[in-house]
Parts: C-alpha cells; structure tokens; sequence
C-alpha cells in the first residue's frame, strides 16, 4: 500500500481513523455521554505531505541483473554517477551494484537535496532496517514518509510522550461506570441471557482504550499488574496511538499492539504505558499455555480456573486415593481433560462421570503447571528461591523462603498461597494416599520451578533443592501465606 493511496482522505478523516471510537450514534445508549479523545492530526499531514518515489528506469538491459530488481537497477556505478542519474529530482531513487564490493548492492534515494545511499539486502524481502517490504517501491515510499516526518518533526516526536491521553480519562469517566456495570457484573447477580445484539455489537465497537478505563475502575476486578505483550504490528488504514492520541506513520509494521488486549500505540509510546493490561477474552486462544496472570485476569478470576476446578474435583473425591499426584493417569485422557478446558474454559466436565481415575484429574493439574510459559515460581525469583533452600539453619531458612515469596507477581502468590493450601489436606491424608510433604516436594519440585536456562545439568543439580522448597511451603502454609 502507497502514501498517495491515503490522498484522497480530506482532512475531516482524520477523526474517522481505523483506531478511534465510533461516533454517538453508534454507540449503545448507555454510553451516550461518551466524548472521544482528541486525535491529532498534525504527522496525518506531514505523511501527506511526504516526497512520492519516483523511480529512475535503466535505458539499457543490464546483464546479471537480480530477478527480485525491476528496471530501477542500473548495474554496477559509482556515486558519482547515481547521483548524476537522480538529477536532484526529490524522491527519485535507483539501485546499484557497489563498484567496490561487487554482489553488494545499494538504493540511492534522493532527499533534502542530497543523495542518500543505503545498503540493501533481499531474503525473500527487501529490507535495509527492521522493516521488511514486498517491494522496493513501498520500501523507498515508506522511507520518505520517515525521513520526511522525522526531519520537520524531530522535535514534536521527542515530546509526545509527554502529554499522553493515556492516563487522561475524563472523556470516558461517564462512560466507565454505565459500561463496567455491563462488562463485569457482581458474582451475585444473575446475569441476562436476553442480552441484544445491538447492545453486544455496540459493546465491541468501544475501543481499547475505553475498555481499559472502565475495567479499572470495576470493584469486581482482581488488580494483578500485568504488563502488556506488545508486538509490532502493520496497520492498514490511518491510525492513531492509544497512548499519546498521534498519528502511527508508515506503510508497515507502523506502531505495536498488545495481543492480549489490543492497545495499539507507537513503539516509542509502548515503553512508558503503565503495566494495566486488562485482557481481553477474545484475543486469549486457550487455556493451558496461556501466561497464568493473563489468564486470570482475562477470566476476572483470582487464580487459573484449571486450579481451581481440578482441586475441587481431587478434594471432593481422591484425597485418600493411594498414590495421590505420584500415581499417573492415562496420557490420552489427560490430554482429553486438557482440550476440554481449552475448548469449554469453565463449563469443562471433569466429573468422576467422565473420568472416574482422579489420577487423571491430578495428571491434568500437573500438565497445567509444566505448561506454564513462566512457571508458579517465576524465572526471575528462581535462584533465590534454590539459595534459601541451601541456608542450613531452619529458622532463617523459613524466613528467607518468606522473604522470596513475597517477590512473586501477585496472580502466582495467589495460586501457589491456594495450592499449598489443597496439598496440606492431601498430607493430612497420608494415612490412606501414602503422601506425605517429602513425597509431594519430589512430585511438584519440578512442576512448580524451573531454571531460567535450559540447563539439564542445573535441573538435576537443584532437584533437592526444589523438593526442599515445595517441602517447606506444604508443611508451614499457615505461617508462609
């Protein structure tokens, strides 16, 4: 897609882009009174404003020419040359072969009247940054539009971060509580199943932004911090940053969006927004391997649904079962009772009427916790975790043990604090399960913590210590927790 592909917007379009909310009357009636933020329009015309590529085409045909360059190569020339060629013409741009380095080849591009040469490369797309384009026309066009922008708006981009909309929420503080109402309804109310579809459409029309600031005012929301997962994304259409209300410049890969809640701003934006992810539903695509606060925030839930649900279901029927979490169920019927709460989240039936091993039950506990993509006891507090295990008095370990506890994020306390709670009750068991606290350390070690590093030799080097930790936590919950 070209920059002149967006000339035929009027200027009045800029407050209809992609990314900003629909207009009053399309909203719900609830949120009548909602009043967008301002978007700015100032690098929507400068974009505009931009030099359009105007390629320099070869008279002659040039042997050993590279299949993936058009008639704008010219072969092997010197600067000197290329710059002839270009004749000061704004925008105008050739490739060449390096007359010093033959096989290396370079785009000559024409701008503020001097002759730019960058180094070009070619995998299957043109690239001479970050930025990988299907052609060198939409390669030079989108590097125009970039130096043009970064050239008359060095300054103004240097300070757009300083007045974000971000955390400017007024225009949306009448709305906030109408749509929280809607979005998170109290546990004890019912909620309607005759919801209209106006009123579900209208709904997902709210954008991001909006969404956010009623959430975070919803009593019913669990407030786990969660950064957001931004990554870099290719707008089409205008579109403006959720962040500091800009303009997104560009043909591609024009800013970043947060594939759990969809905030879309610029890359340069994304690295002061506050750690206030609020995922959204939609975007989350299962639950096993899914980022355990993103779950459970997404779910309004305190800890995985997969927790809870599975240790309901092991306490009202397998606590004195023999074995309890050593013994392994049926590979093939864990994997059922893992796509189940994939495909059917909390409606998954787990009953005894489905699987009367509870080995299973234990066995898809178990699995969630191995696919954890950042286990219950995080990376980053790991090692910490395996030096208070190594400290030798007892009191100070169980101090040191605290210590590191409060360190985890609070989504990953919360379910560690409620699964050393349900492995107590297992061990008050042991008479019939044969499990104690050792025996459920040896089991869960390694289920619950992981070297940062893929280390086979760290692995088994810290098994003791792994077992040592889940240990002390089943035997001294109500002091730890």
């Amino acid at each position: 897609m070209a920059a002149s592909s967006n000339s035929s917007l009027s200027g009045s379009s800029v407050s209809s882009g992609c990314s900003e909310p629909r207009s009053q009357s399309e909203l719900p009636k609830y949120a009548e009174e909602y009043q967008p933020p301002i978007w700015k329009s100032y690098l929507y015309q400068l974009q505009q404003e931009a030099p359009r590529p105007k390629r320099i085409i070869c008279p002659r045909e040039v042997e050993n020419r590279p299949k993936y360059y058009g008639r704008e190569f010219h072969g092997i020339i010197s600067r000197e040359q290329a710059d002839e060629l270009l004749g000061g013409v704004e925008g105008a741009y050739i490739l060449r072969e390096s007359q010093r380095q033959p096989g290396c080849y370079t785009l000559a591009l024409r701008f503020g009247n001097q002759t730019l040469n960058y180094r070009l490369f070619h995998d299957g797309k043109h690239f001479v940054g970050e930025k990988r384009f299907e052609s060198i026309h939409d390669l030079v066009t989108d590097g125009l539009i970039t130096l043009y922008i970064e050239t008359k708006a060095a300054e103004y981009i240097s300070k757009m971060t300083t007045n974000p909309i971000y955390e400017h929420i007024g225009y949306a503080t009448l709305l906030r509580e109408k749509v929280s109402r809607r979005l998170s309804r109290s546990k004890n109310e019912p909620r309607k199943t005759n919801v209209t579809h106006e009123e579900h459409t209208a709904v997902e029309k709210i954008s991001s932004l909006v969404r956010r600031a009623a959430l975070t005012h919803n009593d019913n929301h669990f407030n786990y911090e969660k950064t957001h997962n931004f990554k870099v994304h290719t707008f089409r259409g205008p579109h403006w940053c959720e962040y500091c209300a800009n303009f997104m410049w560009g043909l591609i890969a024009q800013g970043v969006r947060c594939s759990d809640c969809g905030l879309n701003v610029h890359k340069q934006c994304s690295k002061h927004v506050p750690n206030d992810c609020q995922p959204d539903l939609k975007r989350i695509k299962k639950v096993y391997c899914c980022d355990l606060t993103t779950l459970v925030k997404a779910h309004n839930t305190q800890r995985p649904m997969v927790v809870d649900i599975c240790i309901r279901e092991i306490e009202a029927r397998g606590l004195k079962s023999e074995g309890l979490y050593r013994v392994s169920g049926f590979t093939e019927h864990i994997e059922d009772v893992k796509m189940a709460f994939d495909r059917d989240g909390e409606k998954a039936d787990i009953s005894a009427n489905v699987y009367p091993d509870i080995n299973i039950i234990t066995g898809a506990l178990k699995l969630y916790f191995r696919d954890l993509p950042i286990p219950v006891i995080t990376y980053d507090t790991y090692s910490k975790f395996i030096d208070a295990a190594k400290i030798s008095n007892a009191d100070e370990r169980l101090e040191a043990v605290h210590e590191v506890l409060m360190l985890l994020p609070p989504a990953h306390y919360e379910t560690l604090r409620y699964l050393m709670i349900h492995l107590k009750k297992v061990t008050m068991n042991e008479k019939d399960n044969f499990m104690n606290a050792e025996n459920l350390g040896i089991v869960f070690g390694p289920t619950l913590m992981r070297p940062p590093e893929d280390s086979t030799l760290t692995t088994l080097h810290d098994m003791r210590y792994q077992k040592l930790i889940v240990q002390i936590l089943i035997e001294n919950e109500d002091v730890l927790f």
